[in-house]
């Protein structure tokens, strides 16, 4: 009895058939939860506990792409063991075939985006290069989105030889008449990845001076010295040479001054030791060199460099100021004047 209605066919398969499809997905079924149970909560457990993010997001990734597609798989073993109309059986290959594709591609934009936020975002909390990232991961994501739905629509025979052709006509169309869109796209690329400068940095681009204020995907915005925004290209400052003075370790200054002519031998002796020990008793400085170094048409010149041990302008400024102020007051001690231009005539009776 039990084996006539085991024989029993219906839709060209017999209720054997049928029940060993759904002991195939229950088994199925029973043996990923279990994995998932077991395997994956210690897995989790264990994660947690390191320091590194890298395994929280390789599970993160197993659980959400693919285990959908092991639940996929289950189903799709168990359909082999019964007899198909062809119409099912093509709309069963081309369903896998879709899911696939989806979950590669949502597998590859998870890798990207997780490199970008961690190995790129990771040493800053900069909100404009956050919203840079995700502009760009848009720009990733239609990219591998059209990849995808191509090899795809070729996996389902279609001929996308004469589409692709099209495409890339109209791709050069588009590239030539968006030239420089693309230029300025690809130079914040070069940005971003190459960092010449960043966010905070105090930059002179030719005549234009100031500090950076964003740096966007086709200008970066500086601003200057007097109060207003300038607006750069990202190409016109790839293409510059320009001065980042943010990332200057120590400033060094060259002076000059003069003194008059009529100063002794003894006190131009003096006068490199006076600088040296001035700028050595103040703080943040380093004395390298002071020479009494011409004859000028009106006066003896002295040469003097140092090193101020700061970036800061302003504290550079206080520094010299102080400088100034102190030779100043031991010149007025020793009685030596300072030059500056003067003629003598002289006058003969005849």
């Amino acid at each position: 009895m039990l084996k006539e209605i085991l024989e029993v066919t219906f839709l060209q398969n017999s209720v054997l058939d049928y029940l060993i499809f759904l002991l195939t997905i229950l088994v199925g079924i029973l043996i990923v939860r279990i994995i998932k149970a077991l395997i994956l909560r210690r897995l989790k457990a264990w994660a947690e506990k390191t320091a590194t993010t890298i395994d929280d997001f390789l599970i993160r990734i197993f659980e959400k792409t693919l285990l959908p597609l092991v639940y996929f798989g289950v189903l799709y073993l168990a359909t082999r063991s019964l007899t198909l109309n062809p119409t099912l059986t093509k709309i069963i290959d081309v369903l896998g075939v879709i899911l696939l594709t989806i979950f590669g591609i949502r597998f590859v934009v998870s890798i990207i985006k997780y490199s970008l936020e961690t190995y790129w975002l990771k040493k800053e909390k900069d909100e404009a290069k956050q919203r840079s990232v995700k502009g760009i991961l848009k720009v990733i994501k239609v990219i591998i989105w059209g990849i995808g739905i191509t090899f795809l629509l070729d996996n389902l025979g279609f001929k996308i030889s004469t589409v692709i052709a099209g495409l890339g006509i109209g791709g050069i169309a588009v590239a030539l008449a968006a030239q420089a869109i693309l230029g300025d796209l690809f130079s914040y690329m070069s940005i971003l990845f190459d960092r010449p400068f960043e966010i905070g940095d105090f930059i002179i681009v030719g005549d234009y001076l100031g500090t950076i204020e964003h740096i966007g995907i086709k200008t970066t915005r500086v601003r200057s010295l007097s109060g207003e925004q300038l607006v750069f290209s990202n190409t016109d400052l790839t293409n510059s040479r320009l001065r980042n003075y943010k990332r200057m370790g120590k400033r060094r200054v060259l002076f000059k001054l003069g003194v008059t002519y009529q100063t002794s031998l003894q006190q131009l002796k003096e006068i490199p030791e006076v600088i040296k020990n001035i700028i050595e008793n103040i703080d943040d400085t380093t004395f390298d060199r002071s020479h009494f170094s011409s004859y000028g048409d009106f006066s003896l010149d002295f040469e003097t460099v140092y090193y101020v041990m700061n970036r800061d302008y302003n504290k550079y400024m206080n520094i010299q100021q102080e400088i100034n102020f102190a030779i100043n007051e031991e010149f007025e001690k020793r009685r030596i004047e300072f030059a500056y231009p003067t003629q003598t005539l002289y006058l003969s009776k005849t």
